[in-house]
């Protein structure tokens, strides 16, 4: 079920992003080549960068302690999930861990 609709102009839902997150997209930048924001639209200057910040919105854990979990060692999402608290309720952040700790940061 797609989620609310982060770029106006083309469409992208915040679902689409966030898949798109667990296939290593950091930056707005990555998102735009990778599901087509346009950077543009409104919505996109307002929330984007907020979208890729998050590792799990679920528990409201940013993508950069996810990171740093990783650079101090955590090497599986649970690891990951008993650091940061990340992956513990829903789960649909985990290939977001899983890319992150595939990538090494």
């Amino acid at each position: 079920m797609p989620g609310p609709i982060i770029c106006t102009t083309n469409q992208v839902d915040y679902s689409t992003i966030r898949q798109s997150m667990g296939r290593g997209v950091r930056t707005p930048e990555q998102a735009k080549e990778a599901v087509g924001v346009c950077l543009e639209c409104d919505t996109c200057q307002e929330k984007l960068t907020g979208v890729l910040a998050t590792g799990c919105t679920s528990n409201q854990v940013p993508l950069s302690a996810i990171v740093e979990a990783v650079q101090n060692g955590a090497d599986t999402v649970e690891k990951v999930s008993e650091i940061t608290g990340s992956s513990t309720k829903c789960g649909r952040c985990k290939s977001i861990v899983a890319n992150v700790i595939e990538l090494g940061y």
